[in-house]
């Protein structure tokens, strides 16, 4: 039993499993205290998490050189890692369980409605499902992987998605009525997407959150239940709420502004909603002028000639950083030109934001969480 917050030696067992129920229970019995912490890792993507986290055990086995974790963290999740040593984001149960409980509030799940996972539970959109669920008095419904057709057929009430989940329920034209909720979050949706997911008669609602907020803490726009947001002079994102978490592994500075955590995107808030601009760390810096690549993504993603689309600065002689879209045509055989994209954004950005390169790809590389791997897209691997 590990229920003292004070114990400085709470062992993390990492689990290198598909989801599953042996690992629905390892993180029930983490909530609990009934058992140890838990560090939920996907296979084929642990080696370099065990070594820069070390978990006192994996898979059951203890590891040499592992470390403990504070008495009230529950699980550790692993940050992507995507543009350099991933992270442990250390969340308490208590963290876990109002950003859950807050949830269920805001969609007006019931009790023992069931969850489905389709998502990675190393990452924090398929953890906090569970977590749901687990509130909920339920089982879950889990997928190792995402199928459209079992997703359909699953028997589920509610769901969390990421876009490209939804954009391919959306072009089989599923009914989506099937869900009583379907979450949608770890990216900006491409236009029109939510649009044309209701008209197949799903109740979505767009998400916002990380990690370090125990998942999507702001729906639609505002802040789920005991969640403040505000904006700093810097244009970041700043939250606050028992949704956050306890701090990083092996106290690795994390940026607090007093009670908020700064997150690294830059937003506005209009009427108590929130406008997510895109990440600071990619805004571009072209010819002096910056450029937020999420601001060019949405106006291109309009374009009816665009399936799917990132943009990303690539470096330029002239200009420094060359604002460049990668886009996935909606017709690989007629495929927008870079003329035509850049005539797209002329009403809608200032003239220095347009692409000023194009490259074409039948697809976007995908991180785990389906996020787009903008790492990949810089380096062309």
């Amino acid at each position: 039993m590990w229920r003292n917050p004070s114990h400085p030696d709470r062992p993390l067992h990492a689990i290198v499993q598909p989801p599953g129920p042996a690992l629905f229970t390892a993180i029930r019995d983490a909530l609990s205290g009934d058992g140890p912490a838990v560090l939920p890792l996907q296979p084929g993507h642990e080696h370099r998490v065990l070594e820069t986290l070390r978990p006192t055990h994996a898979d059951g086995e203890p590891r040499v050189g592992g470390a403990g974790v504070p008495g009230d963290v529950a699980v550790v999740i692993a940050t992507s890692g995507s543009t350099g040593v991933p992270k442990g984001v250390m969340l308490s149960a208590s963290a876990l369980r109002a950003s859950a409980a807050a949830s269920l509030g805001r969609i007006g799940a019931g009790d023992g409605d069931r969850w489905l996972c389709c998502l990675p539970v190393s990452h924090v959109s398929g953890l906090q499902v569970l977590v749901r669920a687990l509130l909920s008095g339920s089982e879950p419904v889990i997928h190792p992987s995402f199928d459209a057709r079992a997703v359909l057929s699953s028997g589920a009430h509610h769901v969390s998605l990421v876009p490209t989940q939804l954009h391919r329920l959306v072009e089989m034209e599923a009914d989506l009525s099937v869900f009583r909720t379907i979450l949608l979050g770890g990216a900006a949706p491409r236009a029109g997407l939510v649009e044309r997911a209701g008209e197949l008669g799903a109740r979505v609602f767009t998400t916002y959150g990380m990690s370090e907020t125990s998942g999507g803490c702001v729906y639609d726009g505002q802040p789920l239940y005991n969640v403040d947001l505000k904006i700093g002079e810097d244009g970041l994102i700043r939250i606050t709420g028992p949704v956050l978490f306890s701090g990083y592994r092996f106290g690795e500075p994390a940026a607090f502004d007093g009670d908020w955590f700064v997150t690294a995107d830059l937003g506005e808030l209009t009427g108590g909603r929130l406008r997510v601009l895109g990440r600071a760390d990619d805004v571009i810096n072209t010819g002096g002028e910056k450029v937020v690549a999420g601001a060019v993504t949405a106006v291109l993603g309009a374009h009816p000639q665009v399936r799917d689309v990132a943009v990303a600065g690539l470096p330029d002689p002239e200009w420094g950083e060359a604002v460049t879209a990668f886009v996935v045509p909606a017709d690989p055989a007629a495929p927008p030109t870079l003329a035509e994209l850049r005539a797209h954004c002329r009403d809608l950005l200032p003239a220095h934001a347009a692409p000023r390169g194009l490259r074409l790809l039948p697809g976007l590389p995908l991180l785990p969480n389906g996020k787009t791997d903008l790492v990949r897209l810089r380096t062309g691997t």
